[in-house]
């Protein structure tokens, strides 16, 4: 199909800020007809903000007749807390509250009704757990999703925070070493908290388009795990095209999956955030101190995967500044020895995890790099990003992963994982020299971390 267009709030892309949108920017009266059905009898104000993020479409509404809300610093500043049984008040009660919502709009064919209700059944697991979780508020049904073919819609209240990432793009590093701490400190409470959740994988055997999965590479045999999964995706098919997309996967992806295989024995299987990073998070920013975590936002791409699997998520995501490339010096040690340091703090890692997480590094990009492809390719009918999207993002992620710097970060991620306890220096803070780095598959003479 073809997707409309929207004009005027441009979008973040494969290349950077591209006025071409995926979607059409959310109007005042698909707002109305939407907060209609989360808020009867209330009146849409003004849209104030549309979100520049890809894949969907999101906007934040002010009631008629309301200031807009300032930043949030505080508990008391933004949105309500959750009830007793883990719910929060519905549509109706915040807006009736002057409290500015965010609606947020996707194409059916990414996530329906269920596949948003089984994501918010996580956030508010994570929210009775205590943690900061910004929750969707509820249809006078109870139903927490709403289905107007051909797009479903969630609506939020504004949650408490400053959005410091607001302008910067995904893939770019933490602005400073105290908030890499404080998202590493607050991953291992989300993961700490996520334990306990048994809820099954998201979607069938595809599993959903656009979600940070290990259904292929958490399965001993690769190249059948990925035929198989790809095979269930006619979107995927159709978008591979004439690639020799088998070949590709096995000389570029397999030899890291190699590493991983004798390893899968140790997962603990459990859900995971799937995109954590500065713009998923919201942030305290009083004058007196430095920053800190105050909200987590966006959990569309989460899913049953482990918590290994989800911190190299994090750390793919926030520590390489892969929109550099073909630069070099694109990892920020500081950020990552601050980022872990913070994670250790709050959930130290046993030696299995710690190297799952240097296994599974090359390869949390794989699935949604291939939902990529399908998404660009057959939904919004975009064969350059498409192109990106394999080529750059797909093969050469891991192609750098298998280069100098990628090597060298590989390398050096044992020590950076392993506590003081362990008895292991912290490499990035303390320098790893060059006879100690050799510690992943046996690779000699790397340079030190800094």
């Amino acid at each position: 199909m073809e997707a409309a267009r929207g004009a005027g709030t441009p979008q973040f892309g494969v290349n950077g800020v591209q006025e071409r949108r995926d979607w059409p920017c959310l109007n005042v009266d698909e707002a109305t007809r939407v907060l209609a059905r989360y808020a009867p009898g209330h009146t849409v104000g003004d849209i104030v903000w549309h979100s520049m993020r890809p894949f969907s479409a999101a906007c934040m509404v002010v009631p008629d007749g309301a200031d807009m809300p300032g930043a949030c610093s505080a508990p008391d500043g933004g949105a309500p807390a959750p009830l007793a049984d883990g719910s929060v008040p519905t549509g109706a009660a915040v807006f009736a509250g002057g409290q500015a919502v965010v609606i947020k709009r996707h194409h059916a064919s990414l996530r329906d009704v269920a596949a948003l209700e089984a994501e918010h059944a996580f956030m508010r697991h994570l929210a009775g757990r205590g943690l900061p979780v910004c929750l969707p508020q509820s249809l006078p049904d109870g139903h927490t999703a709403l289905a107007l073919p051909p797009w479903t819609y969630e609506v939020f209240a504004r949650a408490p925070g400053t959005d410091l990432y607001r302008d910067i793009m995904s893939w770019k590093p933490y602005l400073s070493t105290v908030q890499a701490r404080s998202a590493g400190d607050m991953l291992a409470r989300l993961h700490n908290a996520a334990q306990d959740y048994t809820a099954p994988a998201r979607g069938g055997p595809g599993g959903l388009p656009l979600v940070s999965g290990m259904r292929v590479v958490g399965q001993a045999d690769f190249g059948a795990a990925l035929a198989q999964w790809v095979a269930c995706q006619p979107d995927l098919v159709r978008s591979l095209g004439g690639r020799d997309w088998m070949a590709d996967a096995r000389a570029v992806l397999a030899p890291f999956h190699a590493r991983l295989r004798p390893l899968l024995r140790h997962v603990r299987p459990a859900w995971g955030h799937g995109d954590w990073h500065g713009s998923n998070l919201l942030w305290h920013a009083p004058a007196a101190s430095a920053p800190a975590v105050c909200s987590i936002l966006d959990f569309g791409m989460a899913d049953r995967t482990c918590a290994a699997f989800d911190l190299a998520v994090a750390i793919e995501r926030a520590m390489v500044d892969w929109l550099a490339l073909p630069g070099t010096g694109i990892v920020t040690w500081d950020r990552l020895d601050a980022f872990l340091a913070g994670y250790r703090t709050a959930r130290p890692l046993d030696p299995a995890e710690q190297a799952l997480v240097v296994a599974f590094l090359p390869l949390v990009h794989v699935e949604f790099a291939f939902s990529e492809v399908a998404y660009f390719g057959a939904l919004v009918q975009d064969p350059a990003s498409a192109e990106v999207a394999y080529t750059d993002y797909l093969l050469g992620h891991a192609r750098w992963f298998a280069g100098g710097e990628g090597r060298q970060l590989l390398a050096c991620l044992p020590r950076l994982l392993a506590s003081p306890a362990d008895g292991v220096a912290l490499g990035a803070r303390q320098g790893i020299s060059r006879g100690a780095a050799g510690g992943y598959d046996g690779v000699p003479d790397m340079p030190p971390c800094r």
